[in-house]
């Protein structure tokens, strides 16, 4: 197995400086660079986990603080494992934070943290790659929309308001795209209800952008993340091979 090295980063935003997590394979040579987007638990040690399998596979992985506003992560302390007990007391925290990172600051950001990865020298020149998880599917897509020339693949899995009627939506972007497309959709999610998941289909299809969205059978918002309850081992497993083949694709 490649051998990793992981690390704490600052970078600078519009807003002040945020903490990130970077990782990439300990052999010191350039990777193409892959910008991952939390879910509303934050950077953490399953995150990170994650972020280290991404570059165990060759890839030079950068996990921002999203909601860096609000301090350095964890923004609220968070129990080892998350179940449905512990929801409600961490939504209660969580939900204004969330509510406070509008689109237009998350673009803010997302321009920071290309920027930065362009700058990194364990980072690749070229285009990235930018997957995201629950909330982070969202930013996901509207950083292919926004910065169409600097992303060239982007996935989301179990992400939730992707294709609503609001004037905001993620989905609105889709004609900006020219990376290639992947989303894994939660089968009982009622963030993203089928009404949604047709919208979405129809918008990527209509602006002609390479795609796939797909339904994971039995799966609940959050089947990847290994340290709630909503973890799903065999939609995980297949997330990671849709996710990987769509960065082998892109990357060669």
């Amino acid at each position: 197995m490649t051998e990793v090295r992981g690390t704490t980063v600052d970078i600078p935003t519009e807003d002040g400086t945020a903490d990130a997590y970077l990782t990439h394979p300990a052999d010191g040579e350039p990777h193409p660079a892959v910008l991952v987007y939390m879910d509303a638990f934050g950077v953490r040690p399953g995150l990170r986990a994650m972020a280290d399998r991404l570059a165990a596979a060759g890839y030079t992985v950068l996990v921002p603080n999203l909601f860096h506003r609000h301090g350095r992560a964890p923004v609220v302390e968070l129990p080892e494992f998350i179940d449905a007990s512990a929801r409600p007391a961490l939504f209660d925290r969580l939900g204004p934070i969330m509510r406070s990172l509008t689109p237009e600051r998350a673009m803010r950001d997302a321009g920071a943290w290309l920027r930065w990865l362009e700058s990194c020298p364990q980072a690749a020149g070229g285009p990235v790659a930018v997957t995201g998880y629950c909330m982070g599917a969202a930013i996901a897509l509207r950083t292919a929309g926004t910065c169409p020339d600097r992303v060239a693949a982007v996935a989301g899995f179990h992400g939730g308001r992707l294709a609503t009627e609001g004037p905001q939506s993620p989905h609105l972007v889709a004609g900006n795209i020219t990376a290639e497309v992947y989303f894994g959709h939660a089968d009982h999610d009622a963030s993203l209800p089928p009404e949604q998941q047709e919208r979405l289909e129809a918008a990527l299809t209509a602006a002609g952008v390479r795609h796939r969205c797909e339904v994971y059978p039995g799966a609940h918002h959050g089947y990847t993340q290994a340290d709630t309850e909503a973890y799903d081992a065999e939609a995980a497993e297949r997330h990671w091979e849709a996710l990987l083949g769509l960065l082998a694709r892109t990357f060669g």
